[in-house]
């Protein structure tokens, strides 16, 4: 089950090409901790991590990352400003995660700087801090406050992405198969800069 999901919600970040994916999944008891710890086997290996974030309402909210990619994304001045005002301990990535876990489970209101653990640009970002509502440009994988033109590239880059992993997904591939090793990533980020 949870399969499926990550390959109808997160193929660029299996891909590659984005830092971090959210989505819900009913909860079913241990059952969706355990399939969490066995794919975390397969993922792990290969550089991605699978976490729940939280329970409610019988929906779990999982994230699925790469934490290397996490940690060059908080090394960058303006999502590191982001962080240090909301108070994460931006030293550690993972410290920050678990953060992010304490406050969605602490508060009703879901924390806006989420953008930055998912990879969005930082000055949409801000823009969605400052007001959800004002200001949008336009709307896809996220709310664009700023670069409008490269953000649309980008959303039809994750379109691109999503659709040939469905479709090599329905063709028998498997996940493991499709997950774009951390060596290879980081060949990739050097290449594209």
């Amino acid at each position: 089950m949870l399969e499926e999901k990550i390959i109808e919600f997160c193929s660029p970040t299996l891909a590659g090409i984005k830092t971090g994916n959210l989505f819900s999944v009913k909860t079913e008891g241990k059952f969706i901790k355990e399939e969490i710890k066995k794919l975390n086997k397969i993922l792990i290996k290969r550089g991605l991590r699978l976490i729940p974030l939280r329970e409610k309402d019988g929906l779990t909210l999982i994230y699925l990352y790469r934490p290397r990619r996490l940690k060059c994304d908080f090394v960058r001045t303006e999502n590191k400003k982001i962080l240090e005002e909301k108070g994460y301990p931006c030293g550690n990535p993972d410290k920050c995660v678990v953060e992010l876990i304490r406050r969605l489970v602490a508060d009703e209101k879901f924390p806006h700087e989420i953008g930055v653990f998912l990879g969005y640009p930082p000055s949409d970002v801000r823009g969605f801090m400052k007001s959800p509502c004002d200001g949008v440009k336009c709307v896809g994988c996220w709310k664009v406050y700023d670069n409008q033109q490269e953000a649309e590239k980008t959303f039809a880059k994750y379109e691109i992405c999503s659709s040939i992993y469905k479709r090599e997904i329905a063709k028998g591939k498997t996940l493991e198969s499709m997950i774009v090793d951390e060596q290879r990533f980081i060949s990739l980020q050097v290449i594209n800069g």
